[in-house]
């Protein structure tokens, strides 16, 4: 999804603290994790991306197995059971501390973050 829609690095490593945040939380139906995947990215967009995909492009995504309004209910879930903190450290945030630390060179970071999608 992050690939499809060209979304910044960010929304993908947010999108993933989201779900972890909320998933230590929650318990939920295997059948509704691809909801709340799709819900955090929705969310993580909003707050990462200039301009950030819609409700039905992620409805579409998913070949419309969820309804606009069931995303809009999760999404309503999520950032009430986060009380709407969704800034937070992220894997990225730590890489560019590192480097920084490192004192390394703006390619470092450029690598490094490659390498850390796999991680991920």
């Amino acid at each position: 999804v992050s690939e499809e829609y060209k979304l910044v690095p960010d929304t993908l490593y947010l999108t993933v603290n989201l779900i972890d945040r909320f998933l230590s939380g929650n318990y939920l139906e295997k059948q509704k994790l691809q909801l709340l995947g799709v819900t955090c990215m929705l969310i993580a967009s909003k707050y990462e991306e200039v301009s950030a995909p819609q409700v039905e492009d992620f409805c579409y995504i998913t070949a419309n197995t969820y309804a606009r309004e069931e995303v809009l209910n999760m999404e309503r879930k999520v950032l009430n059971f986060l009380c709407f903190q969704l800034s937070v450290p992220t894997i990225k945030t730590f890489l560019r501390r590192y480097v920084h630390a490192a004192q390394a060179t703006e390619d470092s970071l450029v690598d490094l973050e490659f390498l850390a999608k796999y991680l991920v």
